[in-house]
């Protein structure tokens, strides 16, 4: 239930920030929303990474020979790739479309494909019940 609870409040705080990037609410800086929801972020980080060793201790040779497990895993890390090359790229020249202004083409795709991983993580996550 932790776990859970807290991969809500992550991948709640990344698609809202992702659906600002993409348009909605321009009237609120990308950047205050960056600041605002990072703190929600650290705080979901802080019960999924403990709650998620626990259950992989609990049962360690059943989720290393799951595919829908390692698929997972690889999801997390592409999502966490997508996230460093959009802060490394795209979202150097923030100040340029901070407010009312439309995000580039790269990184309105960029949080498109975030929206799209956190989604099959979710779904691998409820697979993993069934596998």
């Amino acid at each position: 239930v932790v776990h859970i609870l807290g991969f809500t409040l992550l991948v709640g705080a990344v698609v809202m920030f992702d659906l600002r990037v993409l348009g909605l609410s321009r009237g609120i800086q990308v950047t205050a929303l960056a600041r605002h929801l990072l703190s929600w972020a650290i705080a979901a980080l802080l019960l999924i990474v403990p709650a998620g060793l626990m259950m992989f201790s609990a049962h360690p040779h059943d989720f290393a020979s799951n595919d829908v497990f390692l698929l997972k895993l690889c999801l997390i890390a592409t999502a966490g790739l997508n996230a460093v090359l959009f802060h490394v790229g795209v979202y150097r020249s923030v100040m340029a479309w901070n407010t009312d202004a439309p995000a580039p083409a790269v990184a309105r795709v960029q949080a498109l494909f975030s929206i799209a991983i956190w989604i099959s993580v979710i779904f691998c996550g409820r697979l993993l019940a069934y596998t």
